[in-house]
């Protein structure tokens, strides 16, 4: 049986026959026949034909050359094409050489002669290498053609829903950036700035992957958001499973993670962090799309600095004894003044108004 790589080569050189001319009705019976002989055949063949069609411009190149061989050496470059070459016909001629000498540089070959059926085997092996490099081009350009380069951005206290040409949906949190680049292999978005939360399509060819620093969280098709704060990174996954790499230290491979819905993970610099909860709390976490900001027994200066994410005029942790205390409960992000109201009313906390800050203290 015909190994893969050679049914590939059988069909570019049935494809080349066919698109050469003098096709036969003998020839047509025996290439029928070929196709009838396997599936792998037809498949082959099939996927040839389509990447020729879709690679006319290279049958291009071959208008106005003679039908009855291959064209002479350096026609390709003068063609009628090149409006500022001058024509193959008008270049003069190589001056006879100064000595008879072997120096092969000054070596000049007659064109060889050969039979009709010679003409027509150079013809088609020139057109088959034409379809083998069409369909390479072809091919390559599906996989690595971008679909989409595009970069956005969230201003302070603004969220944002980006569809993406993937049927992807990326939300932007406050003051956040990204940079989005899919191709038909691939799909790429650098996390810069901030956080974000995808609902990625699902696509097995095309692993979806989020780059952050030095780490990459990929998935397939699932949801999941990513926080950049300088070099930490934090991952949540609210549905399906991602994966979690990072760059190798000091030479030596990092551990991959891989986060199962309902986890959270931590990556810093002294390594990665997994916490499994539950799919609840790993939704609370990325209740910001919401406009709210979920408290459970948090220490006031990680609920302070929450609220800075989002609003310019800041929450700052006046002593250690305010930071340290404990709040919970669920808060609008854009509602600073009625978080800092409660904190008077239910702890021992004093609060001072400035125009570009609120600072808390202990009493």
């Amino acid at each position: 049986m015909a190994s893969s790589r050679q049914i590939e080569r059988d069909a570019a050189q049935w494809l080349a026959r066919r698109e050469g001319g003098d096709w036969s009705a003998l020839e047509q019976a025996e290439f029928d026949a070929w196709l009838a002989a396997s599936t792998a055949h037809r498949v082959a063949f099939l996927r040839l034909d389509a990447a020729w069609a879709q690679s006319d411009r290279l049958k291009a190149l071959g208008a106005g050359a003679a039908s009855d061989g291959v064209p002479a050496r350096g026609q390709w470059l003068h063609s009628s094409f090149d409006l500022q070459a001058p024509r193959a016909e008008s270049m003069p001629e190589p001056p006879a050489p100064a000595s008879t000498g072997h120096d092969a540089a000054a070596l000049v070959f007659a064109p060889r002669r050969s039979v009709a059926r010679g003409g027509r085997g150079l013809r088609y092996a020139g057109v088959a290498m034409l379809a083998l490099l069409g369909v390479a081009s072809f091919w390559g350009w599906q996989r690595q053609a971008v679909v989409e380069q595009a970069s956005y951005r969230t201003a302070m206290g603004d969220l944002s829903d980006v569809a993406l040409a993937d049927g992807s949906q990326a939300t932007l949190s406050s003051d956040s950036r990204i940079e989005v680049a899919l191709s038909r292999s691939e799909r790429h978005v650098e996390l810069q700035q901030g956080e974000a939360f995808f609902d990625v399509a699902k696509d097995a060819r095309r692993p979806f992957a989020v780059v952050a620093g030095g780490r990459r969280v990929i998935a397939v098709g699932t949801r999941f958001s990513v926080r950049r704060e300088g070099a930490d990174l934090r991952v949540v996954v609210t549905e399906g499973t991602v994966r979690l790499e990072s760059e190798p230290v000091g030479g030596r491979r990092q551990p991959t993670s891989v986060l199962p819905a309902g986890s959270t993970a931590f990556a810093s610099r002294s390594g990665v962090l997994v916490r499994i909860g539950s799919v609840e709390d790993a939704e609370r976490q990325v209740d910001w799309r919401r406009g709210y900001l979920v408290f459970r027994d948090t220490p006031l200066s990680a609920a302070a600095a929450e609220f800075n994410r989002y609003n310019a005029r800041k929450i700052v942790i006046g002593d250690a004894a305010a930071g340290e205390l404990r709040v919970g409960g669920n808060f609008r992000w854009s509602n600073t003044e009625v978080f800092v109201r409660l904190l008077e009313q239910v702890t021992p906390v004093r609060v001072e108004h400035h125009p570009d800050r609120i600072v808390l203290h202990s009493r």
